[in-house]
């Protein structure tokens, strides 16, 4: 390979003198990059062009392929490294506040690439983060609803649709890679991540998964299914850390028929043309996911799977070798192509090295992590246009159409528990509302929204996310219809009805995990018990609402409502979603993406309150 160094170092300070002149950089790069820019980025593919990923693969040193096997934060690269180290990938976490905007994300990405391609190596990096729900880490994005009310809504067209908007939505930040989609299957609603997943139900999660993969495909975004696999499957009790994790990252005890079900789930999504796949922190009869190289083996040579396989976020730490260096040679070993880490990336990198040269991990290997890796960022188009000033999302960022669809997934994904005559508000009425859930556009959208946990609007002192609640949506709604909304409770006695609106606090991960599923337990809104007293004595009928990221245990007190709507987490759009149901404006058509449980003693009984796929409404 020719010498690109005094090329590299032009395009260095020529890119970096045009990020340092302007305080973003605009989608069409070509109208703000030099033409030597150009000339170098043009010289920089005649590279590359006409070779295949394993000719490529062959010009670099060890240490280059340790580096694009990593994925470190971008909390611990500052950008001028990436001219002296060639990492993989970069990824950021879900906890940036204010949150920056798309055009903010977008420089970012291309101050990084910028060094990337002034490396002696010239390949271009790829960025990743969570958009779980939507952009949920930039300002001013449409907050879909989580994948649980996806399941509950069941509409595959409309599920193809969201994933083409958050593709878009992606597109406008530069950061190509998303982690999605969740294909977990819940079996256990006491996991943390219960709403992460579309369903118990592995059909229902094909189905939708693959919708939503042809979406985000559809716009260039490189999908990373999650996680590989079976976390759905965890056996309370068994969770990593006992002291904090009841069932998340804990052991997977699947039948032969489960595992069939879940590779199936897989299989689709690979037929599909996902490019990344991404280890569960779970293990299967008690081997981590992370070191079994049996199920990457099958995931690569059965299934024919030609991308990248990530570990998530320093998972590999907790494998079963006695130091970080042996579990980072069990991991290579077992498969792994990429390392997702938050600090130890040197460590990482340099064990990589010294398993090499130690005899311990084979040269065949890491030929293979990095043609992988390659074989992806050329598919990409990355090597043709690092800085995506090709790129065309096919709606302006965070369009019009991103609310109307997460206003009507919303509205589909909610469940009716109980049907009473009182399920909507007529004209002429007054309506008593109450309860924490009412007015707080934070909890309506639950973790993985701006932080890793989420948030309240009382955290922040205003709506945590751009949007009504559903006590905002009310007010407006009050005026179209007819009806009179009241939040004094002295004035309770002059009411024809009460809104309970309750729920749950945001969470993530095992800081959702619970022994209560009570809607007034440990996880619950703090005033939730207060509130459901309140209608109680009200004596008046109550429609109540109810805001979780599972099917909580309402047994002690639906007896006391006239009906009773789950929403789930519906997101930025799920206040005005609400009031659109109330109102009869639409109807709420969701089902039971997965069994709910009068107590958790029914849990893998077999028992049910109600199984998948009813609602009130519909039996």
């Amino acid at each position: 390979m020719k010498s690109k160094k005094a090329v590299a170092a032009m395009l260095l300070m020529s890119f970096a003198s045009t990020v340092a002149c302007s305080e973003t950089v605009p989608t069409d790069t070509s109208s703000t990059l030099p033409s030597e820019v150009i000339d170098a980025i043009e010289a920089n593919t005649g590279e590359y062009s006409s070779m295949t990923p394993e000719e490529i693969c062959a010009t670099l040193t060890l240490d280059q392929k340790a580096a694009q096997m990593m994925q470190p934060t971008i909390y611990h690269v500052d950008p001028s490294e990436m001219s002296t180290t060639d990492y993989g990938s970069i990824l950021s976490r879900i906890d940036d506040w204010p949150m920056p905007t798309a055009e903010e994300w977008f420089a970012t990405v291309n101050e990084y690439q910028s060094y990337a391609i002034a490396s002696e190596a010239g390949i271009p990096f790829i960025y990743g983060n969570d958009s779980v729900h939507g952009v949920n880490f930039a300002s001013g994005c449409t907050i879909f609803p989580h994948n649980i009310n996806i399941g509950a809504a069941n509409d595959a067209e409309l599920t193809e649709e969201y994933g083409q908007l958050v593709g878009s939505d992606i597109a406008h930040t530069g950061m190509l890679l998303n982690f999605a989609p969740c294909v977990a299957a819940a079996q256990d609603p006491r996991w943390g991540r219960t709403y992460e997943s579309y369903s118990s139900d592995n059909e229902i999660i094909t189905t939708l998964s693959t919708a939503y993969t042809r979406g985000l495909l559809s716009q260039g975004v490189l999908v990373c299914p999650k996680h590989f696999f079976g976390d759905g499957y965890t056996v309370f009790g068994t969770g990593e850390n006992p002291d904090m994790m009841y069932i998340d990252r804990g052991d997977a005890q699947m039948t032969d028929e489960q595992i069939a079900e879940q590779l199936a789930v897989y299989q689709a999504l690979i037929d599909e043309g996902v490019q990344f796949i991404m280890l569960s922190h779970s293990s299967l009869d008690v081997t981590k996911m992370h070191e079994n190289a049996e199920y990457i083996s099958i995931l690569k040579n059965d299934m024919g799977f030609e991308g990248i396989v990530l570990s998530d976020w320093d998972s590999i730490m907790n494998c079963s070798g006695e130091t970080y260096k042996d579990n980072i040679i069990l991991g290579v070993n077992a498969g792994i192509d990429m390392f997702m880490t938050d600090y130890e990336h040197e460590a990482a990198m340099q064990y990589i090295i010294d398993g090499v040269n130690e005899g311990l991990i084979s040269e065949d290997r890491i030929n293979d992590a990095v043609t992988r890796i390659i074989r992806v960022k050329q598919n990409a188009g990355l090597f043709e246009d690092p800085f995506l000033e090709n790129i065309d999302p096919a709606y302006e960022y965070d369009s019009d159409r991103s609310h109307e669809v997460a206003r009507q997934l919303a509205a589909e994904s909610f469940v009716p528990l109980k049907a009473g005559d009182h399920m909507t508000i007529e004209p002429g009425m007054r309506v008593f509302v109450t309860g924490p859930a009412a007015d707080d556009v934070g909890v309506l959208c639950g973790g993985w929204t701006n932080w890793w946990q989420g948030g309240t609007d009382s955290d922040v002192g205003d709506h945590f996310v751009e949007g009504n609640s559903i006590l905002d949506a009310l007010y407006i709604a009050a005026n179209d219809v007819g009806f009179e909304v009241v939040t004094d409770q002295n004035q309770i006695d002059t009411c024809d009805m009460v809104l309970l609106c309750i729920g749950e606090i945001p969470y993530a991960e095992w800081y959702g995990d619970t022994e209560d599923l009570l809607i007034t337990g440990a996880l619950g809104l703090s005033s939730n018990s207060s509130a459901i007293t309140t209608a109680a004595e009200s004596g008046l009928p109550t429609l109540t609402l109810i805001v979780a990221g599972r099917n909580v245990i309402v047994d002690n007190y639906i007896d006391q409502w006239d009906s009773c709507i789950m929403l789930y987490l519906p997101g930025s759009e799920g206040g005005n979603a609400a009031v659109d149901v109330i109102t009869g404006a639409a109807e709420p058509s969701g089902t039971l993406p997965m069994p709910y449980y009068s107590s958790v003693d029914q849990i893998g009984t077999g028992e049910c309150w109600h199984d998948v796929g009813w609602s009130a409404l519909q039996g």
